[in-house]
């Protein structure tokens, strides 16, 4: 049987229509019939991981495009491609949109989705019979995926609903809630990752794709680095670099995102898709590729954001790269061979000038299949060692161990050691760097634009030394102002609920 629960915007607009019913059942399994076995017990738990890869109402999954245009095009990466002629997605490439913009909603309504079904995996399972050590396990997976969801909403949202039980079991005035202050979901998320790390000590070791100690760990240091505590984000990542969980970079920077490589060694935590399998199917590689090319589904909605620097109309993150740099290589194509014809296809920008596209979930089997299955990467161990290089900065200054750290990502990349004896904010804004041409297009760059800080003083973000509005303005995008530090609250979930508040500006 196939469980479906509701997200948080459904549960309210049902109960506002039907708080007064009062009917018993005939026809479907209730909770109290249902968990009562470690299969139920495993089904809850997978249930957890579904939002991020996958939707049955149609909609675009987190993971699975959502975060693309709904993230990623709001940032000095990417734009909304000729693929994406969605009004909703092309004003939010455009700073233009509105707290009523509908992937503003969606991305509200599906984490609470996945936080919802965390709560009844939490609530259900301790009463089940079932061996210890995998009770323990999904009892893991459960607080770090609740973890991790609420680590989304408050560095997008700031002040959410803490919503800690299973939402189909409460009533309408439960469930209008206002909306907690960050620190304290902080607190909860930090708890949540304190405490799977706990159990995962304890428990059997699941299979691949599943969420870990080393992933709890891992999580623990980018949680600290954005809460800008720069002592515990070394103290974790230090853990996962020295302890006992295996990871380390691959050899070739081309592994991370080929499906044959998918859940190695340097993948930490990644949403599984396999694209024949999902109803979606896989969303991201279709709106990377080229448009028109024989033999290949491509919509090329998924556009690096073009700006002009001097005579160079077409400047974009592409032309960062240094010509040895072997991310590049990797992450863009700048034409495509047809499976079809066998002749070449590129968008030319300019003579000599190609239009590049992102590559990273390309799978080589696409032309036959017709669908990709490669993961989108949320932690990996590169990610890690930057944590430790900028969190070290941070701390102590640019030391031989912050060095170490951001040398052996240049290393992989084909490139020399940093620069030796720069300063604090040279080597901070030379890990911004490496982190921008090392994780582009994995749903980074935009919590990355937020928490930077530069040299001068801008009156907004942290430290009033933020650089968002400074990035996106280089790039053109001049719409951007100060609330764009965080994300309207959907006034559909204001509507619901008058005890919520809007963010300053929307």
């Amino acid at each position: 049987m196939k469980i479906k629960y509701l997200p948080l915007a459904i549960v309210l607009a049902s109960l506002s229509a039907c708080v007064k019913l009062d009917e018993s059942p005939k026809s479907f399994i209730s909770p109290e019939q249902f968990y009562k076995t470690a299969g139920d017990a495993i089904s809850a738990v997978n249930a957890i991981y579904y939002p991020m890869v996958d939707n049955s109402t149609g909609a675009q999954p987190i993971y699975n495009r959502l975060f693309y245009t709904g993230l990623d095009f709001l940032t000095d990466d990417l734009d909304a491609g000729p693929g994406s002629p969605n009004a909703e997605v092309r004003a939010l490439a455009k700073l233009t949109h509105a707290s009523t913009n509908l992937r503003i909603q969606q991305i509200w309504t599906e984490h609470y989705e996945g936080i919802n079904k965390a709560n009844i995996a939490l609530e259900r399972i301790p009463a089940i019979e079932m061996d210890g050590k995998l009770k323990n396990r999904l009892l893991g997976e459960a607080r770090f995926l609740r973890g991790f969801y609420y680590f989304n909403l408050v560095r997008l949202y700031g002040d959410v609903p803490l919503l800690l039980k299973d939402q189909t079991q409460l009533s309408l005035a439960e469930l209008q809630v206002p909306r907690t202050p960050k620190e304290q979901v902080f607190l909860q998320i930090i708890n949540d990752l304190e405490t799977a790390v706990s159990l995962f000590k304890a428990a059997s070791a699941g299979e691949a794709g599943r969420a870990t100690e080393g992933a709890a760990v891992s999580l623990l240091s980018k949680v600290y680095l954005t809460r800008r505590d720069w002592a515990n984000a070394v103290k974790y990542a230090d853990a996962v670099i020295n302890g006992s969980y295996g990871y380390a970079l691959f050899d070739d920077y081309a592994q991370v995102f080929l499906p044959a490589y998918k859940n190695g060694k340097e993948h930490i935590f990644s949403a599984q898709i396999k694209g024949s399998t999902i109803s979606t199917g896989h969303l991201i590689t279709s709106s990377d590729i080229r448009s028109g090319v024989p033999g290949l589904k491509g919509s090329y909605g998924n556009q690096l954001a073009f700006y002009t620097v001097g005579s160079d109309n077409f400047f974009s993150l592409y032309k960062l790269y240094s010509a040895k740099d072997k991310r590049k290589r990797t992450s863009f194509v700048t034409y495509y061979i047809s499976p079809t014809d066998g002749k070449k296809y590129a968008t030319i920008n300019a003579p000599g000038d190609s239009v590049p596209f992102i590559n990273k979930n390309w799978d080589p089997n696409y032309a036959s299949t017709g669908n990709s299955d490669a993961n989108m990467n949320i932690l990996r161990y590169a990610e890690v060692i930057l944590i430790d290089a900028e969190a070290e900065n941070e701390l102590n200054g640019p030391t031989t161990k912050a060095y170490g750290a951001i040398n052996k990502i240049r290393k992989r990349a084909g490139l020399a050691d940093l620069t030796t004896g720069l300063t604090k904010d040279q080597f901070r804004d030379s890990v911004y760097l490496d982190r921008r041409l090392e994780l582009v297009g994995e749903c980074q760059r935009y919590f990355d634009l937020i928490r930077q800080t530069g040299t001068e003083v801008t009156g907004v973000g942290p430290e009033g030394k933020g650089i968002l509005l400074k990035n996106l303005k280089l790039v053109g995008k001049n719409n951007v102002a100060a609330r764009h530090y965080l994300y309207a609250i959907p006034q559909g979930e204001i509507d619901r609920n008058p005890k919520l508040t809007q963010n300053p500006g929307w």
